[in-house]
């Protein structure tokens, strides 16, 4: 039996990238650019907002708890994901008696593609159309890595909308524009239109050190690369790049230490993200992504803010560790 083990190791090794390829290119059932097609855990609604003039439709679940505690919380979701990985979340905070808002912000998920570029104060200003809506005065904010900047700016322009902030592996802890060379856009637009969804796991996997099974990964994937079937791709790519551009262009952490309302930073120990570092200079890209010792050291500045970090766990926290995040969110809230 021995001697034949090395072909059959050596067999595994060829079959393996042959696989992948052969997952990379099978044909894939089409989604819309809103994602139509892939399912979200409870009832999508649209609010209509207009940004510079263009009609456009904002989509959020909105989940009641059977006992409420008259508290609502609005979950603020990151680039690359849709809202509804919150799922878990949505449950913790929701058996805790908290009514659980979440959108997709423009540009993402179920919502609107806009023509636009996409800006934070724009999102702001959104995010707080659909409390005012929704007639929610004032909010607990548990952002997670992109939505992470949007909940700083939302805290820095509308103080008296947020009870308490909680910054989920934010990015935007440091200026990415001191290490990172600007990009043309049509550049970035070509380069992601050239990844697979092979390439793009690994992305996730390298630059999140994401800890789940690839099987909770893959709906991640699919509701990047399923979009590709769509007339409308090309409407949701430039969206798509127009985030990234937002994130570069419209730094907040000069703005972090300013935020006055109580926040709690949950870093994962390994979580080193940090957008555009390919494109830095060799010599620089050490320097970026020092997540967790970034928050420690903004928390020490502000007036009411503690940073907590979770040993061996990526960027997706709260799916990495949950019982752990379950007990820092609702301990912090519960203040």
């Amino acid at each position: 039996m021995n001697r034949f083990l090395p072909a059959v190791l050596a067999a595994a090794l060829l079959a393996a990238p042959l696989a992948a390829h052969a997952a990379d290119t099978t044909p894939r059932e089409p989604y819309g650019i809103a994602l139509e097609g892939f399912a979200y855990p409870y009832p999508v609604h649209l609010l209509p907002v207009v940004n510079d003039g263009e009609q456009l439709g904002m989509a959020y679940m909105d989940v009641a708890p059977q006992q409420p505690n008259g508290r609502t919380v609005v979950l603020l979701h990151g680039r690359n994901f849709p809202s509804s990985y919150w799922a878990p979340v949505i449950r913790i905070l929701s058996e805790a008696g908290f009514r659980v808002v979440v959108p997709d912000q423009i540009g993402f998920g179920k919502s609107s593609k806009p023509m636009g570029e996409l800006h934070f104060d724009t999102l702001a200003r959104n995010t707080i159309a659909l409390l005012d809506h929704l007639k929610i005065d004032k909010a607990e904010i548990v952002a997670h890595s992109l939505g992470g900047m949007l909940g700083v700016r939302i805290a820095r322009a509308y103080p008296d909308r947020v009870a308490h902030l909680v910054l989920t592996a934010p990015i935007g802890l440091e200026d990415y524009r001191l290490y990172v060379p600007p990009t043309p856009t049509e550049k970035i637009i070509e380069s992601e239109d050239k990844l697979t969804a092979e390439g793009y796991r690994k992305q996730l996997q390298t630059n999140y050190a994401i800890k789940l099974p690839p099987d909770q990964i893959t709906p991640f994937i699919d509701a990047r690369f399923n979009i590709k079937g769509s007339p409308d791709y090309p409407r949701w790519l430039r969206a798509f790049v127009s985030s990234g551009q937002m994130i570069y262009r419209e730094p907040v952490a000069h703005e972090v230490a300013l935020v006055s309302e109580p926040t709690l930073f949950i870093m994962g120990a390994d979580d080193h993200n940090a957008p555009g570092r390919p494109n830095a200079p060799e010599a620089l890209r050490a320097k970026m992504g020092q997540n967790a010792e970034l928050a420690k050291a903004l928390a020490a500045k502000m007036p009411n803010a503690r940073a907590e970090v979770i040993p061996d766990t990526g960027h997706l926290v709260f799916l990495e560790a949950p019982e752990k995040y379950r007990e820092l969110v609702l301990g912090f809230l519960g203040r």
